[in-house]
């Protein structure tokens, strides 16, 4: 069985595993206050071009999702999201725990518009019981999103105006980031991030780390105290320096060229996944989300999906009509090149 269904179902990047080995028996002090955070954080912010950012890690992106939207809204606030979006749809309610609303907004193509969350903002000020209501406090949503699709620059432009507008902190989820950066139709970069959001994250986990998410706060309101809030969270790992050490791994010798293990993975990834999209749209199978990163999305007849069940791990999203499965597919930074030439040598063969 070769494995398409997401993009953690490996360990890690072989540079991750050989820093972790080379340094498995240094004393360092713990919770990130350590050398190799230190490092990772300051090779982060050069990157942004953000040297006053503050940059933690989390283990995860749940953890850093509920962290980040808890600390930053008041009490009665909630966030703003698309239907689709990942803290809605997939987090078992871990905003909803902390007190804090999800918002959900209709969603094309997985994302939300500038104008949706103006209309929304100001339908609640003008209601006549918008103190009985839930206030919009941030806007949340992830690029790539969870349908493959990206946001522009123009379109991060405009939500980060509206948000500047009507006082709302933008965060971005980043878990799927470096497929988003290295898609040929990415125009968005580090930079552009750190200069149009308030908090995002560059995300581990699913880019080749064993795990963890680089969060990094541009705001300076929301810098003030936030280690308390992970802390709080559980979120503040005692061996933390197995965090920094991941992400400097990663980001080794990266200029801004792409040249890193995090880059060159990612664009890979994205490669064979447009390749088997391909693939598929030569025989006329019907593409569901225009992405241009490492997850497809297919509706598959039934025949062709139990044909390729048999050997390949696809995620299963349901019933589009009475004949046919929709299915994503997903490289990942350690896709072997045979599996995604096999796979698409058995698309051909339907």
């Amino acid at each position: 069985m070769i494995r398409f269904e997401c993009d953690y179902g490996e360990g890690a990047a072989r540079p991750v595993l050989d820093l972790l080995q080379k340094t498995n028996l240094e004393q360092t002090p713990g919770y990130g206050e350590d050398a190799y955070c230190a490092a990772a954080a300051k090779k982060i912010r050069t990157l942004c071009d953000a040297p006053d950012a503050a940059v933690h890690f989390f283990v995860g992106a749940t953890q850093a999702n509920l962290t980040a939207i808890d600390a930053a809204l008041k009490p009665w606030q909630g966030v703003l999201c698309a239907e689709s979006g990942h803290i809605h749809v997939h987090e078992t309610g871990a905003v909803e725990a902390t007190g804090h609303k999800c918002l959900p907004l209709p969603a094309a193509a997985g994302k939300i518009t500038a104008a949706q969350v103006r209309a929304a903002v100001e339908a609640h000020r003008a209601s006549p019981t918008h103190e009985h209501e839930v206030q919009p406090g941030m806007v949340y949503i992830s690029n790539p999103t969870e349908v493959g699709t990206l946001y522009s620059r123009e379109e991060l432009t405009e939500l980060s105006a509206v948000c500047y507008d009507l006082g709302l902190y933008l965060f971005v989820d980043g878990a799927r980031m470096a497929y988003g950066l290295t898609s040929p139709r990415n125009d968005l970069s580090l930079q552009d991030y750190a200069a149009l959001c308030d908090v995002f994250y560059l995300g581990g986990t699913k880019c080749g780390a064993l795990f963890g998410e680089a969060v990094v706060i541009t705001n300076d309101a929301l810098k003030t105290d936030f280690r308390y809030a992970i802390k709080q969270h559980g979120g503040m790992l005692a061996k933390g320096r197995l965090l920094g050490l991941q992400f400097l791994a990663l980001l080794e010798g990266e200029d801004g060229t792409g040249c890193s293990p995090y880059f060159t993975l990612a664009a890979e990834a994205d490669r064979q996944a447009l390749q088997i999209r391909a693939a598929f749209e030569a025989k006329g199978v019907r593409v569901l989300h225009d992405s241009p990163t490492n997850q497809q999305f297919f509706a598959l007849p039934d025949a062709w999906y139990e044909a390729l069940a048999a050997r390949y791990a696809m995620s299963a999203m349901g019933k589009p009509d009475g004949s046919h499965t929709a299915v994503r597919i997903c490289t990942s930074w350690a896709t072997a090149p045979e599996a995604a030439a096999r796979l698409i040598a058995d698309v051909q063969a339907l």
